[in-house]
């Protein structure tokens, strides 16, 4: 698999560039569906994983139904919300050779300028802090002996994984690579360590 990462065009499938001639508020939540969607399904699947046993004494109608609120996220935080809320969007396409290629793209010149301060913040939150909380629960099962639960918090944190990295990806900018980025971040760590010790001697 073959992977290419664009970020020089403008996102032309974005909905909210039709508003681009009115002014927008930076305040308060300019997507008030898409947000309310964006935290639903995750915070369900969550719930129903807690409260499964007072719900239902049926493992699989529990795991089935947090596999597809699970779904249901994964779709629409790919699809509908992350253009909305903050502008960015990633997807798999495939080319007449048949490779695949992964292209991360955000949103440029005035359509940036319509994310909203509460949207973002809303977006975030929820795409950093649920998949955290689905990481706890592969622990707790791995801990409790809960052994059959694990697949389902398996696919929770691979789904929510991979939103989570395919927007990182659009935020840091299709060009720059995260390994790259990391191992220039360690090599200036290095370099200032080892030119401060220099310096004292």
């Amino acid at each position: 698999m073959l992977t290419g990462d664009t970020n020089d065009e403008d996102v032309s499938l974005f909905d909210a560039e039709e508003d681009s001639g009115r002014k927008s508020k930076k305040t308060g939540v300019k997507h008030p569906v898409a947000s309310f969607f964006h935290l639903f399904f995750r915070v369900i699947a969550i719930l129903v994983y807690l409260l499964c046993e007072l719900i239902s004494s049926s493992f699989i109608a529990c795991m089935v139904t947090i596999i597809l609120l699970l779904s249901c996220d994964f779709w629409t935080v790919k699809n509908i919300t992350g253009r909305l809320m903050v502008g960015l969007r990633w997807w798999n396409q495939v080319d007449d050779d048949g490779r695949s290629h992964w292209v991360f793209e955000s949103r440029k010149g005035s359509g940036k300028q319509q994310v909203s301060n509460s949207d973002s913040r809303i977006f975030w939150l929820g795409l950093i802090i649920c998949p955290i909380i689905w990481v706890l629960f592969a622990f707790s099962t791995l801990f409790s002996f809960r052994i059959k639960w694990m697949p389902v918090v398996i696919m929770a944190v691979v789904l929510q994984g991979a939103n989570l990295y395919g927007y990182v990806r659009c935020r840091v900018g299709g060009k720059t690579n995260l390994k790259n980025m990391a191992t220039n971040y360690f090599g200036r760590q290095f370099l200032k360590q080892t030119l401060s010790k220099e310096e004292e001697s």
